[in-house]
């Protein structure tokens, strides 16, 4: 019995250009789990999205573009090629939006596989969404990395402590992805409860008081209500009181990718800095950090044995 592993990462354009984004942007808002509005409603919206967004993300994608491609790719190859070198086997990667996609690594070729979703806090336009695409097809085991998985928090430990150095920074802004309430509400408080739970175990992995640590969502898009706070008041607010440094990790991004590297890393570093902060400190992902690829070898494991 033939009996891989695959890694599945939510997607990114395959250029940083206005045709491709707007490729990735229509088959993205097009998932109800990730829009859930009418059809009705949401068809002319998007039209609208898809006919004035392009440009601007393409930009914007350009500023974190390396020689080597694209940011979320390259780290989720990463993922994969040391995880298969750690257990012997095929590990492939696949994206819920985008190539290769999670329909073409789940064809014909494999009658055992296991699964594993690269997001540690469940949500339908996450989690959800790569389940509903697996739904139904046969042989293939799910694996979840929990929100307080050992691995994965002492790696954003030891990443924390790398990037600050010896001089500790006055704030702490630990900032997940968000959501809009009614999704939350919806879904039984399962995501928010589920930020919370990293939060904590990441400041009890640090020792570091809660105090001076704040939990943030960012990412909005939309109208409607999000979760909140959102990490781009809170960053403003801290540099205007007169907070000199502050360290922002992003624990629901394995990967490094458009979220981390430009709206934290480029605009909420210049929100803080430009209302008066001092000093800046991006703690990065997880990505291929031995100590992660360990804990999700275990996690797979667990489904092998």
């Amino acid at each position: 019995m033939s009996s891989s592993v695959l890694l599945v990462n939510l997607g990114t354009t395959r250029a940083p250009e206005p045709d491709a984004v707007r490729e990735f942007l229509a088959e993205f808002l097009s998932d109800p789990m990730v829009v859930d509005y009418p059809a009705w409603l949401w068809r002319p919206i998007l039209s609208k999205i898809l006919r004035s967004r392009p440009e601007k993300v393409a930009e914007l994608y350009r500023a974190i573009w390396t020689d080597e491609g694209n940011p979320l790719e390259r780290g989720t190859e990463r993922i994969a090629t040391a995880l298969g070198r750690l257990l012997g086997c095929e590990v492939r990667h696949a994206y819920r939006y985008g190539s290769p996609s999670l329909r073409e690594r789940l064809g014909p070729g494999a009658t055992r596989m296991t699964v594993v979703p690269l997001f540690p806090h469940r949500t339908g336009s996450t989690t959800g969404s790569i389940e509903s695409a697996i739904d139904g097809a046969s042989g293939i085991e799910i694996r979840r990395i929990a929100p307080d998985d050992p691995g994965y928090i002492e790696t954003m430990g030891d990443l924390f402590h790398r990037s600050v150095g010896h001089e500790a920074p006055e704030h702490f802004v630990v900032s997940f992805h968000g959501i809009p309430r009614r999704y939350d509400r919806r879904e039984g408080g399962m995501y928010r409860a589920d930020c919370e739970r990293t939060f904590g175990a990441l400041l009890k992995n640090i020792a570091w008081p809660k105090e001076k640590a704040t939990l943030s969502y960012q990412s909005r898009f939309g109208p409607e209500p999000w979760l909140r706070p959102a990490t781009s008041s809170v960053l403003a607010r801290l540099g205007s009181s007169g907070m000199r440094s502050i360290a922002v990790a992003t624990p629901g991004f394995i990967t490094e990718g458009l979220e981390t590297l430009e709206e934290i890393g480029i605009r909420g570093r210049r929100s803080f800095l430009g209302a008066g902060g001092k000093r800046f400190i991006r703690v990065p992902a997880v990505e291929a950090h031995p100590r992660f690829v360990e804990s999700l070898a275990a996690l797979v494991a667990e489904t092998r044995s």
